[in-house]
């Protein structure tokens, strides 16, 4: 039998998305071919990749935590289908006569047949994903995998190849990432998640996107902040100063005279690519930096300035 889905993740059964994401996090980092050398990480980061596909899934996993390791024979809609086929009720599924016969708790993965209940057959209910001979033909599940990018390529898009660990060994995949793509946005790639019984559909693999941390660019949706160190001089007096996009190209930007720390300057457009609307906007907020060592006439003209000067950024207004 496989191991539960719970166990291998090591999260209690009521876990919530979050704490399920951060255990497979941790793990995968762990168990990764390309960093634990041990002979036996790789089917260890196989085994985290399939339960996390499965328990990230609330589909995939309300049938798993119902029906244990067989979840994979169960149509997604067999909660309406036992419905209307039998009142809701019911424990007891076989597949129909001259089929195998399978049993299901009603009280879920684990738990006992609610007593009294009454069989229902397969093949009643479920008619069409019946070949002949009472076969079962079940579609595929879809899954979901995590896809990693950086501001840049997301904000540029393109074509990417990406391996993932499955219970069959790794695939590699190519895959088109749209300009502009944005932190929880999922790709489809169709017929390529999990494998079907018979001549019925796989389903279908969600990328979804997660765009890494970067030291400079924050992403707020399609909105870029960046900090930008000006001098105190072009902070007092103004002045048009170069600041990075996620392009890679530079732009310019007016700081007025009189700007303090923390003055956030907006660049339209400047932002990540709408996909369908207008661009994100680039914020630029200011920084004040000081020489961190100074000159014998620099020390002489801040001496002067402190000297002539009134401003006291302390005082109450």
């Amino acid at each position: 039998m496989a191991r539960d889905f719970y166990e291998v993740l090591g999260v209690p059964r009521n876990a919530d998305r979050d704490e399920i994401q951060r255990a497979y996090r941790a793990l995968a980092r762990k168990y990764h071919p390309d960093v634990n050398k041990d002979p036996g990480a790789e089917n260890r980061f196989k085994e985290v990749n399939e339960a996390f596909s499965v328990l990230s899934d609330p589909g995939q996993r309300a049938r798993y935590d119902r029906f244990g390791e067989d979840f994979r024979k169960v149509p997604e809609d067999w909660e309406e289908r036992v419905g209307a086929g039998a009142g809701g009720g019911g424990s007891r599924w076989s597949s129909g006569a001259g089929g195998p016969r399978v049993r299901y708790g009603t009280t879920g993965f684990g738990g006992q047949d609610a007593a009294g209940a009454e069989g229902v057959d397969f093949e009643d209910l479920f008619g069409s994903f019946f070949g002949g001979g009472g076969r079962m033909r079940v579609p595929g599940a879809d899954q979901e995998a995590e896809l990693p990018l950086t501001v840049e390529e997301a904000y540029r898009g393109g074509r990417r190849t990406v391996t993932l660990a499955g219970p069959s060994g790794q695939r590699r995949y190519e895959v088109d990432v749209p300009p502009g793509t944005t932190d929880g946005q999922r790709i489809r790639l169709a017929g390529e998640g999990g494998r079907s019984n018979g001549d019925a559909p796989a389903g279908d693999l969600y990328l979804r996107v997660r765009i890494q941390p970067h030291p400079r660019f924050r992403l707020d949706g399609r909105d870029v902040h960046v900090q930008l160190p000006v001098t105190p001089w072009e902070a007092a007096l103004g002045a048009n100063v170069p600041v990075p996009t996620p392009s890679g190209a530079t732009a310019k930007v007016n700081v007025p005279a009189g700007s303090s720390s923390g003055r956030r300057l907006r660049l339209r457009g400047e932002g990540m690519p709408g996909r369908r609307g207008a661009n994100g906007d680039l914020y630029a907020e200011l920084r004040i930096m000081v020489p961190p060592r100074l000159g014998d006439r620099e020390r002489e003209l801040f001496e002067e300035l402190a000297t002539v000067s009134s401003f006291d950024p302390r005082r109450t207004r």
